[in-house]
C-alpha cells in the first residue's frame, strides 16, 4: 500500500472490455488508410513473393479491398511512370516499398525513398516516374476504390494542376 495516496486500484484497468472501443475491422479515416498502408509496407512477407517485373508494361496487382477501399501494388522498372494523372473521386496513399520514385507536380519534382508515404485528395494530378537506374515499388491505397484515373496531357498541366490546388 502507498502512504502517499488512499487510491486503490484492484484488478487490471485493461480487463474491463467494456471500457475499451473495439477496433476498428476496416479503415474510415485518412489517418487508418495511412496506417493500414504502414502495416501492408511493414509486412514484406505479404507482399515481396507476388512482385513482378515487366519491361514493357507497368505491372500492378490488387493485393487487398475491404468496404470502399483497394490496396494495390505496383512495379516501376527504371524509366517507367504512370504519365500524368489524377484519381478522380478517390483519394489515396502512395507508399514506396522498394527503390525510389519521383512524383511531378506543378509545385515540383519530389523524390520519395523507400519508407515515403504522400496522401492526397481526389482531383489531385501528378505524374509518378521511376528515373533511378534500380527497380522499385510501391504500394497504393484508394479509398473510394479507384474507378477512375484521367489522364492529362503535358500541355494542360498547369492548368490541371491549379484546378487540384496541387
Amino acid at each position: 500500500m502507498n502512504s502517499d495516496s488512499d487510491l486503490q486500484i484492484a484488478g487490471d484497468i485493461l480487463e474491463v472490455p467494456h471500457l475499451l472501443r473495439p477496433a476498428p475491422e476496416h479503415p474510415s479515416t485518412v489517418a487508418e488508410f495511412v496506417g493500414l498502408a504502414r502495416s501492408v509496407a511493414a509486412d514484406r512477407a505479404q507482399w515481396a513473393p507476388l512482385v513482378r517485373y515487366d519491361t514493357t508494361t507497368r505491372w500492378y496487382h490488387r493485393l487487398r479491398t475491404g468496404p470502399g477501399y483497394e490496396v494495390w501494388l505496383l512495379s516501376w522498372v527504371p524509366g517507367q511512370g504512370s504519365g500524368l494523372h489524377d484519381h478522380g473521386a478517390s483519394s489515396g496513399v502512395l507508399t514506396v516499398l522498394e527503390g525510389r520514385l519521383t512524383e511531378h507536380t506543378l509545385r515540383g519534382d519530389l523524390s520519395l525513398a523507400a519508407g515515403a508515404q504522400r496522401v492526397f485528395a481526389p482531383g489531385y494530378v501528378h505524374e509518378v516516374v521511376n528515373d533511378s537506374l534500380e527497380p522499385a515499388v510501391s504500394l497504393h491505397v484508394y479509398f473510394p476504390g479507384l474507378t477512375d484515373m484521367p489522364m492529362h496531357t503535358a500541355s494542360c498541366a498547369p492548368a490541371a494542376l491549379d484546378a487540384a490546388g496541387a
